[in-house]
């Protein structure tokens, strides 16, 4: 009995032990994400619908193009570089895809902490179509990196008399074999899915980022000043990282009932993508793709990894251009 009585008590010790350190977690996180916001905050502006916000930033003027960014990041990925590059000729419209940067989810379920469920590239597509709406965009050149590439496919399915062109950028684009790294899968786990944000939030250094960072550039090398600029502590607010995990472990079924219809774009298609790309690989993803789209024009990058739009700029702009002269819009 007497054992009995302290074997209760340890565990409730403990219990309560985990309640504080779980309330203190959550206060931790709650502060660094109201510095990361201070620190980087919304440079654009909000296009309202009904209860949803999505963050735009437009540059320049001239033909429409439009410009999704890929998985953990925002639309801040194009200011650092590219979109500077074409806004003397382009009316560029950048966005922050849902539960990303400073947008909101595309439906309340998908914010609740036990869901596991997440936007679709067709719905979050439909959603960003909501503010170029109301932007008046019309007829667009819609370019997507990676997870972007998706959304991209997904944008031109939904609206194939109203896209003037696709521009894909190392773009996801296709079924994948085998599964997802040990971080997505716990993830995909309602206890995962729980606890893991706040811990993220609240805990990860900064040398931790810059790793992950260095991977994705990999072979080559992270230009100057990227990492202060996209603000990278974006990615880690208990939100954005929940929605992103969501969004990546949900891609591969709609990329399989996408794919079917690859075939009825009739559009002019640019595909970029980097024979040294391990994130998303070229053999994977972009080289079928470029047999699945009649006309579609494949720009192989020799030694350029995942991020072209950074590391080979000259490249993507010029294939933007491609396309815009293809689609009779210069």
């Amino acid at each position: 009995m007497i054992l009995m009585r302290l074997a209760v008590k340890i565990m409730g010790i403990m219990l309560l032990v985990g309640v504080v350190f779980a309330a203190l977690t959550h206060v931790i996180a709650s502060l660094r994400e109201t510095r990361i916001t201070n620190n980087t905050p919304p440079s654009g502006q909000f296009i309202t619908d009904g209860d949803r916000r999505i963050h735009v930033q437009v540059m320049g003027a001239g033909p429409d193009l439009v410009m999704i960014h890929g998985a953990s990041g925002s639309l801040r990925e194009f200011t650092f570089d590219l979109a500077h590059r074409l806004k003397d000729r382009y009316r560029v419209v950048l966005l922050d895809r849902p539960g990303m940067g400073y947008t909101d989810r595309a439906a309340r379920r998908f914010q609740k902490p036990l869901s596991r469920a997440a936007e679709s590239p067709l719905e979050q597509a439909q959603m960003l179509q909501i503010a170029t709406d109301v932007l008046g965009v019309n007829n667009p050149i819609v370019l997507g990196h990676s997870f972007g590439g998706a959304v991209a496919l997904g944008w031109a399915l939904s609206r194939p008399d109203d896209t003037a062109a696709l521009v894909l950028v190392a773009g996801a684009s296709q079924p994948w074999p085998g599964g997802l790294d040990l971080q997505y899968r716990l993830m995909d786990t309602t206890l995962g899915n729980l606890l893991i944000p706040p811990l993220v939030a609240a805990f990860t250094p900064h040398t931790v980022l810059h790793t992950a960072v260095k991977r994705v550039f990999a072979p080559e090398i992270t230009p100057a000043g990227y990492l202060d600029h996209i603000g990278t502590d974006l990615a880690l607010r208990r939100s954005t990282f929940r929605a992103n995990a969501q969004q990546v472990n949900g891609l591969r079924p709609h990329v399989v009932d996408m794919s079917a219809l690859y075939q009825t774009l009739s559009l002019p298609v640019e595909i970029l993508h980097g024979t040294a790309d391990v994130i998303v690989p070229l053999e994977i993803h972009s080289a079928p793709l470029a047999r699945q789209i009649p006309g579609a024009a494949l720009t192989v990058l020799d030694g350029v990894g995942h991020m072209p739009h950074q590391t080979a700029p000259e490249a993507v702009a010029a294939a933007i251009d491609r396309a815009a002269a293809r689609a009779g819009l210069r």
